[in-house]
Parts: structure tokens; C-alpha cells; sequence
């Protein structure tokens, strides 16, 4: 296994649309445990393949306390959605920053798993929304999009600032 370098955000990179993936092969396994172990090492609870720049439909979930319950959704696609919440939210492509945004309470997603077999799982809460964040990474979205100008401003700005000050 490997640790891959995670793009952070403005990186154009993230804004790719993944591609599913055609079969399930030792090749897409390699890719789930490389992004398992840069999750757990970020640490993180939720990593899209768009992420480290790989532009697979793939993501990696874990939302136990110890790295016990690794979820992985390959080709994920929500086939439900209720209610609403508003959750704050972070992002291993945006260090640092932290924000509120709304999204469904539960859902339903069907995926593949590691092996290649189709499953529909249903989740809430902190799992829903991770799940939400993760599929958006794979369609092009970084979760702070949903903000206001004002505030994607304001973060944009911050972030160029750690930028030079880290450079």
C-alpha cells in the first residue's frame, strides 16, 4: 500500500468529472487499500479517488472511531433522499476550513463493493452526509461551492494566504 498526495483545493483537478469504473479489478483494489491508508493517515473519515487524482468513480468511507467499519462505494449513484440537515462539514482538500452546509438527511446509495458486487445501503446522519460530501468530490464538486460568494471569497483568499505563507 501506498500514501497518495491529496490535491487541495483550488486545484482544477478537483473540478473533474470521475468516470465509472468498467470492472473491478486488482488494479481498482490496489486504489481502494492506497486511498484506506491516506484516509486513515490524513486522518480523515471519507476520501473521493478526484481527491488524489485519479478520476475513478471510487470513494472510501470510515465513520468509526476506530478504523474498524471501512466502507467502500465503487460507481456510487443516490437512489433516495429524504429530509434535511445542516452539519458542518470539512474536507482533506481544503484544510482548516470548516463550514455549514445542508444536505439530505438520509439516503440511499447503490454501488459496487471492493469484489465487484452491486449493493444498496441506506444511511443517515454523519454516513449520509459523508457520503453526500464524497460522491459530489467525484462529480466535480468541493463541498464549499455550496456557500455564498461572500464566504467562498473569504476562503479562497485565506487558503492563497496560508498558500504564500507556507511557500
Amino acid at each position: 500500500m501506498a500514501l497518495l498526495p491529496i490535491l487541495r483545493y483550488p486545484d482544477p483537478r478537483l473540478h473533474t468529472v470521475a468516470k465509472p469504473v468498467a470492472k473491478v479489478d486488482d488494479s481498482i483494489r490496489r486504489l481502494i487499500d492506497d486511498m484506506a491508508e491516506t484516509m486513515y493517515e490524513a486522518p480523515g473519515i471519507g476520501l473521493a479517488a478526484t481527491q488524489v487524482d485519479v478520476h475513478k468513480r471510487v470513494v472510501v468511507i470510515d465513520v468509526s472511531e476506530d478504523h474498524s467499519e471501512l466502507l467502500v462505494l465503487v460507481n456510487p449513484t443516490i437512489i433516495d433522499r429524504q429530509g434535511a440537515q445542516v452539519c458542518e462539514e470539512g474536507c482533506l482538500s481544503v484544510p482548516g476550513v470548516y463550514e455549514k452546509v445542508e444536505r439530505a438527511e438520509a439516503v440511499t446509495v447503490r454501488a459496487l463493493d471492493r469484489d465487484g458486487k452491486s449493493f444498496e445501503l441506506e444511511a443517515e446522519g454523519l454516513l449520509a452526509i459523508c457520503i453526500q460530501h464524497e460522491i459530489d468530490h467525484l462529480d466535480g464538486k468541493v463541498f464549499i461551492e455550496y456557500l455564498s460568494q461572500l464566504k467562498l471569497n473569504r476562503i479562497k483568499t485565506k487558503l492563497a494566504k496560508k498558500a504564500r505563507i507556507t511557500a
